[in-house]
C-alpha cells in the first residue's frame, strides 16, 4: 500500500488535497481535506442579526448571491415574515443569474480543460476538443466570456452590484424593476439564450430539456457534432464516465427558487429506489475526523459549536461531516434533477451517481432557467410592493435553505437578547467533501474516489481529476 497527496488543485476556489491509500493500481481508500479554516460562523456570534446579510455572502466571490438568499430566508423566518411577490421573484431571477453563470463557468473554465491534458493525447476526440477548450488559446472560453458578461447585467441591474449585494432582503428586495428595465433584460435573456442554443448544446434549450434517456441525449449528441456539449459528451463515452464516480447514492436537495407554492426545483430526497420528503431536523454535523474541539455526539445546526482546533491534535480537515439520518448525501445539480424525477437524469444516473450525469444536469438546468427566468421576469408587475418589513424579535431562531449551483446551502440562525447567539453554516461542498464521520462512513466524494485508476507513474491521476471536478467544489465555501 503506498500514498500519493494529490494537490492543490488548480483552478479551485480555495485550497484542496486528497490523500489517497493505492494497492494494486486502484485507490483503495481516500481522505479529503480541507486545509483552510475561515471562521465566518465565530465572527456572526453576538453582533446584530442584520449583520448577516453583510458579512455572509463574503464567505464567497462566486456564490455570494446563494449566500445572501440562505441568511435573508433565515432572517424572515425568525421574524415570521413572508416576502412580497415581487420581492421573491426578482430574488430567483438573481439567484438563478448566479447559478447559471456558476454552471458556465465550471464547465467551460474549471472542468473541460482537464481533457485537454496531454495523457489524453492521441485519442479521436482531443483535438478538437483541445482546440475548443485549451487552457491556451481555446476558442470556447472566448466565445462564452463575452455573452456570460452581458448575461450578467441582469444580476448587476435588479441587485445592484455582484458580488455581495445588499439588495437581498428578508422581506423582498430593496429595488424596485421598472417597466422599461424588464423590457430591456428580457432582451438581455434573448442574447444569452442564442449562446447557449449555437455554442453550448446545438439546439433549442426546451428540445434538450425535454430529453428523456440516455439514448436520446447521445442521439441530441451525435447530430450535433460540434456543439460543446456534445465534444464533452464524445470524451466522456470513450473514457467511461458514465461509469466511474459513483458516491453514496443517497441525494438531498433544500428547493431552489421558491414559487406560489412548492419550489421550481423540489425539496425531498433521492435513493436508488426513488424519492421521499426531506426532514430538515434530522440534519446533524458530525467533528470525529474534523480539526474541532468538540467532543460531543453530532449535533444539529441549531445546536452546532464551531471550536476549531489550532493544534490539529486528531482527524485530517477542517471539515465538518454533515449528515441526514446519520448517513452522508450528495448535493448538487444531480441531486436536485434526481429529487425532481426528470426522466434523463434518472436514466443517466440509473446505475448510481458519475461524472457525465452531474455535467448533463447542469446543462439541463442551464435549459430549464432560462424558460423560468423569462417568465418570472414577465410576472414582475412593476407597481406592486417589491418588499415587506418584520421586526427581529429578542429571543428565537430561523433556518435558510436554498440552493447554490453546487448544491444545498443552509444557515441555521439563534437569536437571544436580539443578538446572534450562534450562526451554522452547511455549504454544498461541506456535504460532498465531508470526511469521515464517527461510524467510519466516509463522505460522498470519498466514496466515489475508491476504486479509481492509478497509473505507476501518475502523481496527478488523470480519472481522479475529473471525478473531483465533477462536483464543482469551493473550498472557501467548506469550512466557516
Amino acid at each position: 500500500m503506498s500514498r500519493l497527496v494529490v494537490g492543490p488543485f488548480n483552478r479551485v476556489e480555495g485550497d484542496l488535497e486528497v490523500r489517497l491509500d493505492i494497492s494494486q493500481g486502484q485507490v483503495q481508500r481516500a481522505e479529503v481535506v480541507s486545509p483552510l479554516y475561515r471562521g465566518f460562523e465565530n465572527m456572526l456570534r453576538g453582533k446584530d442579526v442584520r449583520d448577516a446579510l453583510v458579512i455572509a455572502p463574503r464567505i464567497c466571490g462566486i456564490c455570494s448571491v446563494s449566500q445572501s438568499v440562505a441568511a435573508a430566508q433565515a432572517i424572515a423566518e425568525l421574524q415570521g415574515l413572508v416576502p412580497a411577490r415581487n420581492g421573491r421573484l426578482v430574488s430567483d431571477i438573481v439567484h438563478a443569474v448566479e447559478n447559471l453563470a456558476d454552471h458556465l463557468t465550471h464547465f467551460y473554465l474549471f472542468f473541460m480543460p482537464d481533457f485537454t491534458r496531454e495523457a489524453h493525447a492521441g485519442r479521436a476526440w482531443f483535438e478538437p476538443l483541445s482546440e475548443r477548450f485549451s487552457p491556451r488559446g481555446g476558442s470556447a472560453p472566448r466565445d462564452m466570456l463575452g455573452p456570460r458578461a452581458e448575461f450578467m447585467h441582469i444580476l448587476g441591474t435588479l441587485a445592484g452590484k455582484w458580488p455581495h449585494t445588499l439588495t437581498l432582503q428578508p422581506g423582498g428586495v430593496a429595488r424596485v424593476a421598472a417597466a422599461n428595465e424588464i423590457r430591456h433584460l428580457l432582451g438581455v435573456l434573448a442574447g444569452f439564450r442564442r449562446f447557449v442554443a449555437r455554442h453550448l448544446l446545438g439546439g433549442p434549450p426546451e428540445e434538450f430539456a425535454a430529453l428523456e434517456s440516455a439514448a436520446a441525449l447521445l442521439e441530441w449528441a451525435g447530430a450535433r457534432p460540434r456543439a460543446d456539449l456534445s465534444l464533452f459528451l464524445r470524451a466522456s463515452r470513450d473514457l467511461g464516465l458514465h461509469r466511474v464516480g459513483r458516491g453514496n447514492d443517497r441525494y438531498l436537495s433544500f428547493g431552489a427558487y421558491p414559487q406560489d407554492e412548492g419550489h421550481l426545483f423540489p425539496r425531498g430526497v433521492f435513493n436508488g429506489a426513488g424519492g421521499g420528503a426531506l426532514d430538515p431536523g434530522r440534519i446533524t454535523e458530525d467533528v470525529a475526523s474534523a480539526w474541532d474541539l468538540d467532543s460531543a455526539p453530532a449535533r444539529h445546526p441549531y445546536d452546532g459549536r464551531t471550536r476549531p482546533d489550532g493544534e490539529m491534535r486528531a482527524g485530517y480537515t477542517w471539515c465538518k461531516a454533515p449528515r441526514l439520518d446519520g448517513m452522508p448525501a450528495e448535493v448538487g445539480a444531480l441531486a436536485r434533477q434526481l429529487v425532481a424525477g426528470h426522466p434523463l437524469i434518472v436514466d443517466l444516473a440509473r446505475e448510481g451517481g458519475n461524472v457525465e450525469a452531474r455535467i448533463v444536469a447542469r446543462m439541463v438546468e442551464v435549459a430549464l432557467l432560462l424558460a423560468a427566468m423569462e417568465r418570472w421576469l414577465k410576472e414582475i408587475a412593476p407597481r406592486a410592493p417589491f418588499i415587506a418589513h418584520g421586526e427581529t424579535p429578542q429571543r428565537g431562531r430561523g433556518a435558510g435553505l436554498c440552493e447554490a449551483a453546487r448544491g444545498a446551502l443552509g444557515h441555521w440562525l439563534r437569536v437571544e437578547e436580539g443578538r446572534i447567539a450562534n450562526f451554522q453554516i452547511i455549504a454544498p461542498t461541506t456535504w460532498n467533501f465531508s470526511p469521515r464521520d464517527s461510524a467510519g462512513t466516509p463522505g460522498p466524494l470519498e466514496q466515489a474516489l475508491e476504486g479509481l485508476p492509478v497509473g505507476r507513474d501518475e502523481r496527478t491521476p488523470v480519472m481522479v481529476q475529473h471525478v473531483v471536478r465533477s462536483y464543482d467544489p469551493c473550498m472557501v465555501c467548506t469550512v466557516h
